[in-house]
């Protein structure tokens, strides 16, 4: 017992004495004023409207590429960015958005291609990788694919082959004949 209470002794005071310095000597004043104007922005995240969120191609033909455009506004109060957008799948296209800062109350756009391949209902959605609160945001576009009336018409398999094999009796002392008649 004497032991633990000398060597809690002992840990207090060299924690005690190795805090000697003035901490608040060692307190860049520029980091202070870096971090002042940081943490006032904080809350400032720039915010993303667009004129659609969903867009309908309605019906369209098999294979009959179709395109839209979105366009979108920095309704926020600090630059917004968007660094990348992509799609579902290959067959929708997302292309021509600028990279650049775009200011509080500026507007801007980007290109979606869908290449119309499909059968009935189809959704794809386009995320957007961006600076806002969130950090992604999406958009999608729709269509109703008819089959092609051209397109060669796929039959059904018919299935495949099945063979009969017949198993021997071995009940019956008597072989089994075949013929080939």
């Amino acid at each position: 017992m004497k032991k633990l209470m000398l060597g809690v002794s002992a840990l207090c005071l060299i924690a005690f004495t190795s805090c000697k310095d003035d901490a608040a000597s060692k307190i860049n004043s520029d980091n202070v004023a870096d971090a002042a104007q940081r943490d006032a922005n904080a809350g400032n995240f720039p915010t993303i409207s667009f004129n659609e969120t969903e867009h309908d191609f309605g019906t369209i033909k098999d294979g009959t590429p179709v395109e839209t455009v979105f366009k979108y506004t920095n309704t926020g109060n600090s630059p917004l960015v968007v660094s990348d957008i992509k799609s579902t799948c290959g067959c929708t296209v997302p292309s021509d958005w600028t990279k650049e800062p775009l200011a509080p109350g500026e507007t801007a756009q980007f290109t979606a291609k869908f290449n119309g391949k499909g059968n009935g209902l189809t959704s794809k959605t386009i995320t957007l990788t961006t600076n806002t609160e969130k950090g992604t945001e999406a958009v999608k576009i729709k269509a109703f694919i008819e089959a092609d009336p051209n397109a060669p018409k796929k039959t059904p398999a018919t299935g495949t082959p099945q063979t009969i094999m017949q198993q021997p009796n071995t009940t019956s002392a008597t072989p089994v004949k075949s013929s080939t008649q």
